[in-house]
């Protein structure tokens, strides 16, 4: 897939998980985000321990402990130099925290950054348009990057052909998943219910043997994706997709 060279950017070469989930949640025809509200800064968040996870930079906890569930832990040397990572991480390294308070405390404070990132890296574009004919408004449109394009090839055969994921896009395909807009990305991924179920097997880490080497890091993916499907998303989103 492409890189946008470093020189343009403020932030890592290679886009980060956040701003591919939430390119593939864009829909080019409304300029809207599938899920936009408290559900995709759920997603969002975990998005960004999936990340983390998945850089080795942090670890979840096998087993919950009482009320407060799987806590996560920064790993001690590993920080990332990602600044939208590093916040997480620094917190983290201060405090262990339960995943459902982490996806909680750092989502509404994603959405914001995460869209300039896509904005500046030109893969989306912010138009001023004029609603009524006289009120400013901005409108987010494609940006002719290809990207989208490049991600929906990535993840497609990993949820409509059962293809075996590497660690990335076994992430991206559970967290498309779990954040409860699959049935709202049908003209991209034709709904059914073997693709409801081959999302819910990469939330819970049935990712194959070509990501036994990220073995830790893809539990941990899935764990993020699991609590936002399971505590945040069933009984909300998919009742108003299907409205």
């Amino acid at each position: 897939m492409t890189e946008t060279d470093s020189t343009t950017t403020s932030f890592s070469t290679a886009p980060l998980l956040a701003e591919d989930v939430l390119v593939l949640l864009f829909d080019p025809e409304s300029g809207t985000i599938r899920a936009e509200g408290t559900p995709l800064l759920h997603t969002l968040a975990g998005a960004v321990l999936t990340e983390l996870a998945l850089g080795g930079a942090v670890t979840v906890d096998e087993h919950g402990s009482g009320l407060r569930g799987r806590l996560v832990h920064a790993v001690e040397g590993r920080e990332p130099a990602d600044p939208l990572l590093a916040t997480t991480w620094q917190r983290l390294a201060e405090k262990p925290t339960d995943l459902r308070s982490l996806l909680l405390e750092i989502g509404p404070r994603l959405r914001g950054p995460v869209i300039d990132r896509v904005v500046e890296r030109g893969t989306l574009r912010r138009e001023s348009r004029k609603t009524l004919g006289f009120i400013p408004t901005t409108a987010l449109v494609d940006g002719g990057t290809g990207r989208r394009d490049e991600l929906l090839a990535l993840v497609r055969p990993v949820l409509l052909d059962d293809q075996e994921p590497s660690p990335r896009s076994g992430a991206l395909a559970a967290l498309l998943s779990a954040s409860g807009a699959l049935p709202a990305l049908h003209r991209d991924l034709p709904w059914s219910g073997a693709l409801y179920t081959r999302g819910q097997q990469l939330q819970r880490g049935e990712w194959g043997a070509a990501a036994t080497g990220e073995a830790v890091a893809a539990s941990a993916a899935a764990v993020a994706a699991s609590v936002l499907s399971n505590t945040l998303f069933v009984s909300v989103v998919l009742p108003s997709l299907r409205d």
